[in-house]
């Protein structure tokens, strides 16, 4: 996005396709949705990152009241701070898609007043090009009412995947990823970081471990030691250790 600044419609409804799918599979209530948690992995195929505050096993007619979530994104049901169910997650779905397609959030401004205010009562506006599939997708979207909002039904996300902007996509091949990503990073290893911009790689590392009493200590496991493998050169990797000596100090 940095680069291109909007996507064409193919790579639009495959992308948003391979983000259906993952929404599907988490199936939780993503309040922290937004573009910048999306990644690719070596493949190509997208993953959800971050989901420290989410809601898991949100399905239609749970709700929660958690004010949380990156502002731009945010659904006018959690600004109005009222209850809200999984509705949001389609919501931020919709600002990700108009992002993708035209280059620039639906709602905007550095005031985070007028841009909650934007986000409650504003109009959407559409670039002239747009076809008549995505406009109609993106209106569905971000429809401010929950109860009216595509997705927003008992049938979830299967209201978005029958739309006609996805008409061209085959849900079972996207599904065991047998259609070939539009975009696949050139990466030597699972600690390749060059499609991650140095200004953060080149931050110098500020270790913050907690004290040796703090909280419940967690049972060691052999996974979290296989774990530590990962960081053997890192300057700070002991506290595998470290937990096992505090849980032998409890005993």
């Amino acid at each position: 996005m940095v680069y291109h600044r909007k996507f064409a419609a193919t790579t639009t409804s495959l992308r948003q396709a391979h983000l259906q799918v993952q929404l599907r599979s988490k199936y939780s209530s993503v309040a922290l949705f937004c573009l910048e948690n999306l990644l690719l992995d070596k493949d190509g195929h997208i993953k959800i990152a971050d989901f420290g505050l989410c809601k898991e096993d949100i399905s239609f007619g749970d709700r929660t009241s958690t004010f949380c979530g990156t502002p731009e994104y945010l659904a006018p049901e959690v600004l109005e701070d009222n209850d809200y169910g999984r509705q949001v997650d389609w919501w931020g779905v919709g600002v990700v898609l108009y992002e993708m397609m035209c280059g620039r959030l639906p709602f905007y401004s550095k005031d985070h007043k007028k841009l909650f205010e934007l986000i409650m009562i504003g109009e959407l506006r559409f670039p002239s090009k747009l076809s008549p599939e995505a406009k109609n997708l993106l209106i569905g979207l971000l429809v401010k009412d929950p109860t009216q909002r595509l997705g927003g039904g008992p049938d979830d996300a299967l209201e978005i995947t029958q739309h006609d902007f996805f008409a061209p996509i085959d849900w079972q091949k996207l599904y065991n990823k047998e259609i070939e990503p539009p975009f696949k990073p050139l990466v030597t290893s699972e600690t390749d970081t060059s499609y991650f911009d140095k200004e953060f790689t080149s931050e110098a590392v500020q270790l913050t471990p907690p004290p040796a009493r703090a909280g419940p200590l967690a049972t060691v496991t052999e996974e979290l030691e296989d774990m530590q493998n990962n960081f053997v050169q890192f300057s700070f990797h002991q506290h595998v250790n470290s937990l096992r000596e505090n849980a032998e100090m409890m005993e």
